[in-house]
């Protein structure tokens, strides 16, 4: 059984920086694709920013240049860097980790979710 356990989210003013960790536990294959979503109040969950085990990432065009995501295959970690921060970015962030099955169905698994708030 997969899990997610995010950390790292919180509350800043803006123009603050926060880093959102996740660490992946389980049966994980070593291809993979892992994604932070986030979903704010009223709003459809979105994808921020997404990572392949070979490297590619793709960013929302509202955190292109301000957030950054990594990974770390041998530990089966993501992160997601932001700053500057804006109130919009206000949401619960989401981990997401996407494995294929032989068939090449693709599972998803996500994290509990982690607020992060941006306001003065």
């Amino acid at each position: 059984q997969v899990q997610l356990v995010e950390s790292g989210g919180g509350s800043v003013q803006p123009g603050g920086s926060l880093r959102l960790s996740c660490a992946a536990s389980g049966s994980i294959p070593s291809i993979n694709g892992v994604a932070w979503y986030r979903q704010a109040p009223g709003k459809q969950r979105e994808l921020v920013a997404g990572s392949t085990t070979d490297g590619r990432t793709n960013y929302a065009d509202s955190v292109k240049g301000r957030f950054t995501i990594s990974r770390d295959n041998a530990k089966n970690t993501v992160s997601l860097q932001m700053a500057p921060l804006k109130p919009e970015d206000t949401a619960v962030y989401y981990c997401n980790l996407r494995i294929w099955s032989t068939e090449g169905v693709p599972h998803d698994y996500w994290g509990q979710g982690t607020q992060v708030t941006v306001s003065a």
